[in-house]
């Protein structure tokens, strides 16, 4: 598992931690079943707080992307259908908002906006 953290940026460490743990997983990168580095050793290798990880995998459990066996470790959890399509859907509305502010950025119509997307539906 591949983790960085910007100490310099506006964005707090655990939630970069979560983000890019949930994209991995969510990208298929961390598989059903794989142990995650623990709290202890991800906060050495990246030079922060074992309080810190330990936010960012509460948060990750709490929101059903991985599961910890007391004793054994932190795991991806099994893929939650609902979940994925939730994160899919809400990952698409940001892209289609940002392409719909471009397109009134240009200047085009509502009917403008929709004929386009009609004709990037048919391919």
């Amino acid at each position: 598992m591949n983790l960085s953290v910007n100490t310099n940026g506006g964005v707090p460490l655990y939630e970069q931690i979560y983000n890019q743990i949930k994209r991995q997983i969510l990208e298929g990168k961390l598989k059903e079943g794989e142990m995650l580095p623990t709290i202890r050793s991800l906060a050495k290798d990246l030079r922060i707080s074992v309080i810190t990880t330990s936010r960012a995998y509460g948060d990750l459990e709490r929101d059903g992307f991985i599961h910890t066996v007391v004793g054994k470790g932190s795991f991806v959890a099994p893929r939650n259908a609902e979940l994925f399509r939730e994160e899919t859907l809400k990952k698409a509305e940001e892209k289609f908002t940002e392409g719909i502010e471009l397109y009134r950025i240009g200047g085009m119509s509502d009917e403008e906006i929709l004929e386009s997307v009609n004709i990037l539906l048919r391919g």
